[in-house]
């Protein structure tokens, strides 16, 4: 029996690398804030107004109360002082008179007065041959339980009186001499009954003020979230309708802010693009279906004719199988082509970037038109500076070279000439350019020329076969190398093509 062998292979996760992407995909959407703004936009209103509501009790309980109690000190001071300096002017210390000279104070002075001994007994104003004992009169006029505060305020005075709050009453003290040999006190009170009343009257207040203030965001803010989540309501739809291809679709739409306006514009140039490019599509799949048609229909007809006509009779036989063999070579060019540009839009196919002598590989490139010189007579007038420089991939740029080139051969006038000039530029660029003389390119079809499967609607003679990939592989190729391009036409006078390298000469 053999003895197992540990596995320490490593798990492999379950799955396609597709199936894991959507998983990962889902948890993500799984993750986000699913909350409608609608919802956001009712608890940031509902929060600010009970914030509002806070800082209004706050400023009732706190700041109103505080401020009033303020007040009530500064108004105990003022009268104390005053009531103080009347009792030290009035003569008669004795007697009924006096204990209404001191309600006479209290009364013009709203407040309560009082002469006190050292424990607490009211010395004025006193009623005529009233009961000190009496359990009403003691409970109305004991101050003994004040007198340890009243007395500690004024020790802690600086002053020779003192101002303290003691329970719901304001009071001034000071200490006061009448008799000999007497301490007595004068107790200056006034009521703070009133700020409490009304505070629970504001509190009662408020709890009403706090429901309206909910039911009043609460509509505001109906009214608000709609205003705001209304256009991105009717946008969402139409974006879904342009993802089912209604390309009719306009996103603007009314009472739409400047923002909203902005991205109902980005969004219609998006369908626009969009627009373009499912034309474009459609435009690609008919043009390679009838391209790939084309070559499969002559190869099937013509290794048919091999079979039933030709096939015992050489002449014929190895004309039509040259046929054939061209007609594939055809096909296989355009396959080529949609997957060149599939690549490198892709970025599957990598860059590999070497140092090249352009001024080499441009002549390289031309001698593969020698064919066209040769035998058509096509003239190609050159003009190449030497040891210039570039960095970039070899491959792609020749492909570059050779689709610029041979688009120029098939849309020259007919006197038959290229322009093929490579000049160094001030700076450190040098640019590479094709001019061709035919009918040049119409305004409205500039901005096309680069878009895959392209053709000029002109009709024309084309000795390089291609596929009409050309200027979008040489679009895609360019733009993953960095390198400014473009092109300068006028109708009825040919275009120029051009490219401009950075130099590289440092590393040659």
């Amino acid at each position: 029996m053999k003895n197992k062998q540990p596995n320490n292979s490593t798990e492999k996760p379950i799955g396609s690398f597709s199936e894991r992407k959507s998983r990962r995909r889902a948890r993500y959407r799984r993750a986000q804030n699913t909350t409608s703004i609608y919802f956001l936009l009712w608890a940031i209103f509902t929060a600010l107004s009970l914030m509002i509501v806070l800082l209004a009790v706050f400023a009732q309980r706190v700041v109103l109360t505080q401020t009033y109690k303020d007040q009530a000190a500064r108004e105990v001071a003022e009268k104390g002082q005053q009531i103080e300096q009347d009792i030290l002017l009035e003569p008669d210390w004795t007697g009924d008179n006096y204990s209404g000279y001191i309600r006479m104070l209290s009364h013009i002075h709203d407040v309560r007065v009082y002469i006190l001994d050292e424990k607490g007994t009211v010395l004025f104003p006193r009623e005529p041959n009233f009961d000190m004992d009496s359990p009403e009169v003691e409970e109305q006029l004991d101050f003994s339980n004040e007198m340890d505060a009243l007395l500690e305020n004024l020790s802690n005075s600086k002053g020779e009186y003192t101002v303290y709050e003691a329970e719901g009453v304001c009071v001034y003290a000071s200490q006061i001499e009448l008799y000999k040999g007497v301490e007595s006190y004068l107790y200056v009170g006034k009521s703070l009954n009133l700020i409490e009343a009304v505070s629970t009257r504001m509190n009662t207040r408020i709890i009403l003020i706090s429901v309206f203030v909910f039911m009043l965001s609460f509509a505001v803010t109906s009214a608000v979230a709609g205003w705001f989540t209304n256009p991105i309501t009717e946008m969402t739809k139409k974006a879904r309708r342009l993802a089912q291809g209604d390309f009719d679709v306009d996103f603007r739409g009314q009472n739409y802010g400047k923002e909203m306006v902005e991205l109902a514009e980005a969004l219609n140039f998006a369908r626009d693009e969009l627009s373009k490019t499912d034309r474009m599509q459609k435009e690609l799949i008919a043009n390679v279906s009838h391209d790939f048609k084309t070559p499969l229909t002559m190869i099937k007809g013509y290794a048919s004719m091999i079979m039933e006509i030709s096939g015992d009779i050489p002449e014929k036989r190895n004309k039509h199988a040259q046929i054939i063999l061209d007609e594939s070579d055809r096909l296989t060019s355009l396959v080529n082509d949609v997957l060149d540009i599939s690549k490198i839009r892709s970025g599957i196919e990598g860059m590999k970037e070497t140092t090249l002598d352009m001024s080499a590989y441009v002549e390289e490139v031309l001698g593969r038109f020698t064919y066209l010189k040769d035998a058509k007579g096509y003239r190609f007038i050159t003009e190449i500076d030497g040891g210039l420089y570039t960095r970039g991939d070899e491959m792609k740029l020749g492909q570059v070279l050779y689709n610029l080139i041979g688009n120029a051969v098939n849309y020259t006038g007919d006197d038959q000439t290229v322009y093929v000039r490579l000049k160094k530029e001030t700076g450190a660029t040098f640019r590479f350019s094709v001019t061709d003389t035919g009918k040049g390119i119409k305004p409205e079809e500039i901005h096309e020329i680069w878009d895959r499967y392209y053709r000029s609607s002109e009709t024309h003679k084309r000795p390089v076969r291609g596929t009409g990939l050309g200027l979008s592989i040489v679009k895609t190729i360019l733009e993953r190398h960095g390198f400014v391009f473009g092109v300068e036409s006028e109708v009825g006078k040919g275009s120029t093509f051009y490219v401009v390298f950075p130099l590289d000469n440092e590393n040659k």
